[in-house]
């Protein structure tokens, strides 16, 4: 399995024109991190978690050739926003693209593209297959699926774990049971927003500590916002088995 990360990066604190801050301002690709998302890629699947509103882009950045569904954590912009951006592989790839959300996010998605889901199907519109999620596992093709509840402050949303691979975003609170699920994984991604309190995400120490309560796997984090610091100076402070992801950042998982 091949983990490309395309993006680290959150809404939350997106440079602008006029800041100053030394993230801003730095010359490190790695500190240029756009609105987070994840590539997956077996021999016969590819999957994305999470479509941003920089999805195009990401999926050109990263040269991805192929499609084949699309996983949902939860209903935010910054997660659904570039949906619309499947049609060149519908078109290419002349199939649909499997979308799998939980109901909710479902309704949210035809709130957001109605054109979509509408009954008059104007040509060259975006075309998927809608699967419905829970927390029980799902099957995609050979190839297992566990969503992990998790909360984003009051909102449940779901990380996945794909065999020893667990990925996890936007969480504040993890209950006992989904802690359960993600004990064992060899790799762990989740979010580390910033240093500072926050009320719907992961602190930088929140993410450490919850990586040692889950048994010390090799970790990234992502869904980080530029209050967090310099690429370089975090990963120094980090425990050897913790990491900061970047974007292009590409891993291989036995």
């Amino acid at each position: 399995m091949k983990v490309t990360f395309l993006g680290t990066g959150t809404s939350q604190g997106i440079p602008v024109i006029t800041c100053n801050c030394k993230v801003c301002k730095s010359n490190d690709p790695k500190d240029k991190r756009l609105r987070v998302s994840i590539l997956i890629e077996f021999p016969d699947l590819t999957l994305v978690i999470d479509s941003g509103p920089d999805f195009r882009f990401q999926m050109l950045r990263a040269g991805v050739q192929d499609l084949d569904a699309i996983l949902f954590t939860h209903e935010h912009k910054d997660h659904v926003a570039g949906l619309d951006d499947i049609r060149p592989f519908n078109y290419l790839l002349q199939k649909k693209i499997n979308i799998y959300a939980g109901s909710r996010v479902q309704e949210a998605l035809k709130r957001e593209f109605s054109y979509i889901f509408s009954e008059v199907k104007y040509p060259g519109l975006p075309q998927i297959n809608l699967n419905t999620i829970t927390q029980e596992a799902f099957n995609i093709g050979n190839h297992n699926i566990q969503p992990i509840l998790v909360w984003h402050h009051k909102l449940p949303i779901f990380g996945f774990r794909i065999g020893d691979f667990t990925y996890i975003t936007d969480a504040k609170t993890i209950p006992p049971e989904s802690i359960a699920l993600i004990k064992g994984s060899k790799v762990l991604v989740v979010n580390a927003l910033q240093r500072e309190a926050h009320i719907s995400h992961f602190t930088l120490q929140e993410a450490i500590d919850f990586v040692e309560e889950v048994g010390n796997p090799t970790t990234y984090f992502t869904h980080m916002s530029h209050n967090l610091g310099l690429h370089a100076e975090i990963n120094k402070e980090l425990p050897e088995h913790i990491h900061l992801a970047f974007d292009g950042l590409a891993l291989h998982i036995d």
